[in-house]
């Protein structure tokens, strides 16, 4: 087995050496030089690419001390400027390593570039460069410039004696992304991936696979424009490295206290905040966000959901992405029960609908393991500048309808649901597939997780805002078949409301519509004493509803009691019932039936039948009454963590309405009156 994953190995630096030579990088190399060197990591890393990507341990290590060379002799220090100028003026010609940008000077009609390190301005080049490698033009890049110093008298009146007699870029002057297509032909989906994961530094082989996909949704907003993305989670997961220290293109804004001008648009300067000159915009450690204006929350929601804000009388456009990545201090069960997953989110934040709904896709940081040593690769993977090129060329494209070729989404997602799906799959495919060769499995696998992904935001906007973010069962629709599938969140089942196996007796799982007028699930747990034939309740408050549907049980049970069981006394034992709303949705009053079956099953010390919810209600004659919207209720029941579900039998003829997958997932039990009701909860024949 060994063997045959060295091969597999060996064949995958074969294919990247024969298609992207001189772009690749031994990622432990990085690690070494890194330590000694105050350098960026893309310039490191075209370095090595280029003298390092031998598979030849001694042609390794002579390639690593050519770079320490190159660094050490031509690289300008801020702070060495003078002394490098110096040496120049006194040789005549000099090598330096600097980041250069380039403008075109009408007045003068010629091109100059700007040197960031050295400090000098306005210094005359050959338009072949600019020409050659237009990313000069674009904000700038590192290169490795020979300089010569020639002063002539007659001449300084003209500029400077400082001239570029060459100049080699040592980042990607521009990426050729049909290239780039071109070689993702030659790899499996499992190899791009892994590639993709090394070049961010990560060892994939010791990732689980779902691991790998949550890792890759990190990117989205490096490839696609205006992509809001929140990732909130446990310390030491990485959620802020990839913004930080991968991508040139992005800006962690860290200590949380911002301000319009800063991030949006300084009125005074006339200038573009961070949102105009980054592709992507990271805030870390949300909690401490702030912003010292009013307006700031507003602006950027505005900015959030059309990609515009107005500053003045002008309206300005740009196209960079938000992520705000912070830590969750509890658990995730804990989280769902108490509160909501935007919890860590200030006060002004976590609870604006109108914001959070803005977010496109919530990555669960709680899923993805702290790292450890073994994590980060010591394999290749592209150097990090050809990395983060490409993906800013990708920006460019659009994959977003590709999904309508096969599928259609459900009913139950809004425009701003379908633009984040649409938003995700396009980046997702550009992040896998970005030559654009995929199959239908391929595109469902992407589609369920994006729907997951919103999902997850949509389930805690309904936890925050009620009725108007009801619909959150997604779904989406096969072309051909017009089959459609259900997508749920994976920690909406984790510490299942309704848990496996038997309770205790008298705990019964009811689901219903609460007050709020949205379903939710509901635990009865009731206790038998010595007494009078008196019920208490607690839980209820002063609801007079949901009494009333308490006593209307208590009252059947002392008429028909006999019917069910001769052991069962209204007159010698007193019953206490508390009832919990499980989800923050105010308290349901269809609550005759399920305490009905509660008190049988404390006074008979009998469970009910394993992970069972328990549906519909009866009056206080015992006539049945249907399930209310029967297929929102099952979603909510299969949500909840039910496995067998106890229907009246006048709800079949609403189950032509029910997708077959989704009572594919019950034991569907019916009753046909109260008394039978009791007896298949229970259990007994």
């Amino acid at each position: 087995m060994i063997d045959a994953a060295q091969d597999d190995l060996e064949l995958m630096h074969q294919k990247l050496r024969d298609h992207f030579a001189g772009k690749i990088v031994r990622k432990d190399l990085t690690k070494k030089i890194k330590e000694g060197a105050n350098v960026p990591v893309y310039v490191l890393e075209y370095l090595l690419g280029m003298y390092c990507s031998s598979q030849d341990e001694s042609e390794i290590e002579e390639g690593v001390e050519n770079v320490k060379k190159i660094l050490a002799d031509n690289f300008v220090r801020p702070d060495e400027a003078q002394k490098i100028l110096s040496v120049l003026r006194q040789r005549g010609s000099f090598t330096v390593i600097d980041k250069l940008t380039v403008s075109l000077n009408i007045k003068e009609d010629r091109y100059e570039a700007e040197f960031s390190n050295l400090g000098l301005k306005a210094i005359p080049i050959g338009e072949e460069y600019p020409t050659q490698y237009d990313r000069l033009l674009c904000g700038g890049i590192w290169c490795i410039v020979q300089l010569t110093y020639e002063y002539v008298e007659e001449e300084k009146k003209n500029g400077t004696p400082i001239m570029v007699r060459k100049l080699n870029p040592i980042q990607m002057p521009h990426v050729d992304i049909d290239e780039l297509k071109e070689g993702r032909k030659a790899f499996t989906k499992d190899e791009w991936i892994d590639l993709m994961l090394r070049s961010t530094g990560m060892e994939p082989t010791t990732l689980e696979y779902r691991v790998k996909w949550l890792l890759l949704a990190r990117m989205l907003p490096l490839v696609e424009n205006n992509f809001n993305l929140c990732e909130l989670g446990p310390r030491s997961t990485g959620k802020s490295h990839l913004y930080k220290e991968i991508s040139p293109n992005s800006i962690l804004v860290s200590g949380g206290q911002t301000t319009v001008a800063n991030l949006f648009y300084n009125m005074g300067r006339k200038t573009v905040g961070l949102v105009g000159l980054w592709d992507c915009v990271a805030f870390d450690e949300v909690a401490g966000i702030h912003f010292k204006d009013n307006d700031g929350i507003q602006i950027m929601k505005d900015y959030m959901a059309s990609g515009s804000f107005a500053r003045g009388k002008e309206e300005k456009a740009a196209s960079a992405s938000m992520v705000f990545v912070g830590n969750i201090n509890q658990s995730v069960d804990v989280l769902l029960k108490t509160s909501s997953l935007f919890d860590p989110f200030p006060p002004e934040m976590g609870t604006d609908t109108a914001f959070l709904d803005r977010i496109h896709c919530y990555i669960p940081g709680w899923e993805i393991p702290k790292f450890r040593p073994e994590h980060f690769t010591n394999d290749f993977g592209f150097i990090t500048d050809y990395l983060s090129e490409f993906m800013r060329e990708l920006r460019k494209e659009q994959y977003g309808d590709a999904l309508d070729k096969y599928y259609h989404l459900g009913k139950n997602l809004n425009q701003r649901d379908t633009i984040a799906v649409r938003k995700m799959v396009g980046g997702f495919i550009k992040l896998v597939y970005p030559d654009g060769n995929y199959t239908q499995e391929n595109l469902e696998e992407i589609l369920k997780l994006s729907l997951e992904m919103r999902r997850r935001v949509k389930e805690q906007l309904k936890k925050l805002g009620g009725m108007e973010f009801y619909d959150v069962n997604f779904s989406y629709i096969d072309n051909e078949s017009f089959e459609e599938k259900y997508v749920s969140v994976p920690e909406q089942g984790g510490g299942k409301l309704i848990p496996e196996g038997m309770c205790n007796p008298g705990q019964v799982y009811t689901v219903s519509h609460g007050k709020s007028g949205m379903i939710g699930a509901f635990r009865l747990e009731s206790q038998m004493l010595p007494g009078s034939g008196k019920l208490e309740r607690t839980g209820l408050g002063s609801d007079r509803e949901s009494r009333e549907a308490s006593n209307t049980a208590f009252n059947f049970l002392k008429a028909n009691g006999k019917s069910i069981s001769s052991s069962i006394s209204t007159t010698m034992k007193d019953y206490i019932i508390n009832y919990q709303d499980l989800q923050g949705i105010g308290m349901t009053n269809k609550l005759a039936l399920p305490t009905l079956i509660a008190i049988c099953s404390i006074a008979l010390g009998k469970p009910t039948v394993s992970s069972l919810a328990v549906l519909g209600e009866i009056s206080i004659s015992g006539t049945m009454m249907k399930v209310e919207e029967l297929a929102n209720t099952l979603q909510v029941c299969l949500d909840s963590g039910a496995k067998k579900v106890l229907l009246p039998i006048t709800s079949t003829v609403d189950l032509g309405s029910v997708p077959a997958e989704l009572i594919g997932n019950f034991n569907l039990i019916f009753y046909s009156s109260a008394e039978d009701a009791v007896f298949k909860a229970l259990g007994v024949e």
